[in-house]
């Protein structure tokens, strides 16, 4: 019997050696030659402001640029559950940067996730989605970057482990969920709503955070924009599954998009404050209305019937009335820490001070938003001009988070909501992330 076992595992590890040698010949890529760096004046200044833009809306900075670094200078630390992956150099700088990467390697780094020198590059690079940019709107990027200032900087070693780290596994990822894709029109849908689409699934790459990944990092195809955890942030889901008790129409999303805040659905913060005003802020009008198109058809918005003022109405009333009559420790904390700015007595929602009981963080089915607001506020470079909340994070234990979030849960959100769990459990994660991030005080 045991010799039967051995056999079997001997078997199916020479199986695996050659579906993974396989897989690596299937995808193997030679190295492109380097290239003297391009002269900036060999990019026209409106090719390289429209690469500007579309690096904006792609939220290129986000990943690159280090806390407190150069522009583009990569360092910065991606948490996965295989180790922390630190972004790349794309500054021209020619030794540690994209300096000697001609056109064809960059475009091919970013439609097929390959590198110049022919290694894979790990899928936390969205190059899934950006398989789907097109050739023009890339050479723009490309214009745009090989302009900027050559930074000499080299990143941090990458922490995953050993198989893990070896770049011809990708290969067998790449196997296994990557199918690359040119942008196909639908000739069903308008022409707003297939840029909408184009750029949502593309550059902007908005299911990176909004759908959940497998245990391998793959996004799950089958929950496209069903919601995710990310960086200690809840992405929400942007189809009909979203919890919110008003639904996202295009008026809404275009509101959220452009500004960063709407009276019946909150304010942007954490990661998707940069999405907004770092990112998109340059974007035009026309792309910003085109993925409100878009991503209002995805979310069935249309088709969604709401009496609005009545869910306002009974919002706010049933706000007022749990504040008088419910005086546990939550409904204290709330009364002494909130409810000066985000009572709305006259009955009409405010975007700046948004009314808790529309709240998109507060109907969540993860807290994780609603905590990181409670205790670290939004500031006021990280948001739209007149938002400042302060955090709470020196004033609150652990339990007064806790018992102020599940206050906030069963007074303000929809009755069925179910409760959030270990609330305090959460509260504790979120200080301990936030205490081991790079540049926070020690």
């Amino acid at each position: 019997m045991l010799k039967k076992i051995f056999t079997g595992l001997l078997l199916l590890l020479a199986l695996l050696i050659v579906a993974a040698l396989a897989a690596y010949l299937y995808y193997w890529r030679p190295a492109l030659a380097p290239v003297n760096p391009p002269a900036a004046t060999a990019f026209s200044p409106q090719v390289v402001e429209r690469g500007r833009i579309l690096a904006g809306m792609g939220n290129c900075a986000a990943c690159h640029t280090a806390t407190g670094g150069a522009d583009y200078a990569g360092g910065h630390g991606l948490a996965t559950p295989f180790g922390t992956i630190y972004a790349t150099n794309i500054t021209p700088d020619t030794q540690t940067g994209i300096g000697r990467w001609s056109l064809a390697a960059f475009q091919r780094a970013m439609r097929e996730g390959v590198g110049r020198d022919g290694a894979h590059l790990y899928p936390v690079f969205p190059y899934t989605h950006f398989s789907l940019v097109s050739e023009t709107d890339l050479t723009a990027l490309y214009a745009y970057f090989m302009t900027r200032p050559p930074v000499y900087a080299v990143a941090p070693a990458n922490t995953v482990p050993f198989p893990l780290n070896l770049r011809p596994l990708q290969a067998g990822w790449k196997l296994l969920f990557f199918k690359p894709a040119t942008f196909q029109l639908d000739p069903a849908q308008g022409l707003d709503w297939n840029r909408g689409r184009y750029l949502a699934e593309g550059l902007a790459h908005c299911a990176a955070c909004h759908t959940p990944r497998n245990a391998l990092g793959a996004e799950i195809a089958a929950s496209s924009y069903l919601g995710a955890s990310i960086d200690r942030w809840y992405a929400p889901a942007l189809t009909s599954a979203n919890t919110a008790p008003l639904p996202w129409t295009q008026d809404e999303l275009y509101a959220f998009l452009r500004t960063g805040a709407t009276a019946l659905h909150g304010v942007a913060a954490g990661p998707m404050s940069a999405v907004v005003h770092e990112g998109m802020g340059a974007s035009p009008d026309s792309d910003i209305r085109a993925l409100s198109v878009y991503f209002a058809g995805v979310s069935g918005a249309a088709g969604r019937k709401v009496d609005a003022d009545a869910v306002i109405e009974a919002g706010i009333a049933r706000s007022q009335r749990v504040s008088l009559v419910d005086n546990d420790r939550g409904a204290s904390l709330y009364v002494a820490a909130c409810a000066s700015c985000h009572s709305n007595s006259d009955g009409r929602p405010v975007a700046l001070r948004p009314e808790l009981s529309l709240n998109s963080a507060v109907s969540a089915p993860d807290p994780a938003n609603l905590i990181q607001v409670i205790l670290h506020g939004i500031s006021k470079d990280a948001a739209m001009p007149g938002v400042l909340m302060p955090g709470f994070a020196a004033s609150l234990t652990d339990n007064d988070v806790a018992q102020l979030a599940a206050y906030l849960r069963r007074s303000r959100s929809r009755s069925h909501q179910p409760a959030w769990t270990n609330l305090e459990g959460a509260v504790a994660r979120a200080r301990a992330a936030a205490r081991a991030a790079p540049g926070a005080a020690k």
